[in-house]
């Protein structure tokens, strides 16, 4: 599977940059476990280390040669159990590898830490909202580009603010809603240095996007990609 299905959108402070062996000429990456092809921005880099061991680079920055997964969490464990990803590992760096017992957590981390970052240099660029009155007005003025709730958000509160998102877009008899992020209150009011955060909205296109499309990566990869 690809980690998103969202595509990026480009900006100065993209966080997602080219890879040393990535051209314009060639996009696209193939994951050296299920041989699919997708862009690079929506797989997951795996970078060799001089010791041989494997470790994430999430955003795709270390030297070197790279190969890229596009699985979920539970296909890579697999994978990592019956030796498949150490054979294929092996394939593409021409070379021994020892591939970490965590890889995946590791990956998994690394996928929410680049989440969480980039809402918080959206929040520092003045395009997320948060506070539920601020999100309601902006919402019904049709201001919102996308909608976002803490895992642990109120029922109610969340009915609330899907319920103004609809108004703003005119589709109130829709199922349209917002994204429930795998993330509680607790973290993303430490991600982003404010107190309380349980609903966040982005006002801006690219900024969505941005978002979305590092939401995608982290939610895909855990096995929830039903996107927004």
């Amino acid at each position: 599977m690809v980690i998103s299905p969202t595509p990026a959108s480009g900006g100065a402070d993209d966080d997602l940059p080219e890879a040393p062996e990535h051209t314009k000429s060639d996009p696209e990456r193939t994951c050296i476990l299920s041989g699919r092809k997708a862009a690079r921005e929506d797989l997951i880099r795996l970078a060799l280390a001089p010791d041989g061991s494997v470790a994430p680079d999430i955003r795709a920055r270390a030297p070197g040669r790279g190969a890229w997964i596009g699985v979920d969490r539970a296909t890579l464990e697999q994978a990592i159990a019956k030796g498949r990803l150490t054979k294929a590992l092996a394939r593409a760096f021409k070379a021994s590898v020892t591939v970490p017992a965590d890889l995946a957590d590791q990956i998994e981390k690394a996928l929410e830490r680049a989440a969480l970052d980039r809402l918080g240099l959206e929040a520092r660029a003045g395009a997320l909202l948060t506070g539920s009155e601020k999100i309601v007005d902006a919402a019904r003025k049709g201001s919102v580009d996308l909608l976002l709730h803490a895992r642990d958000a109120a029922a109610d509160g969340t009915r609330r603010l899907d319920q103004a998102l609809r108004v703003g877009l005119g589709v109130e008899g829709s199922g349209e809603q917002g994204l429930v992020i795998p993330a509680t209150r607790a973290i993303l009011s430490m991600a982003l240095g404010r107190e309380n955060v349980v609903h966040l909205a982005l006002i801006a296109p690219a900024a969505a996007a941005r978002v979305s499309h590092a939401l995608g990566r982290w939610r895909g990869f855990i096995g929830r990609d039903d996107g927004p």
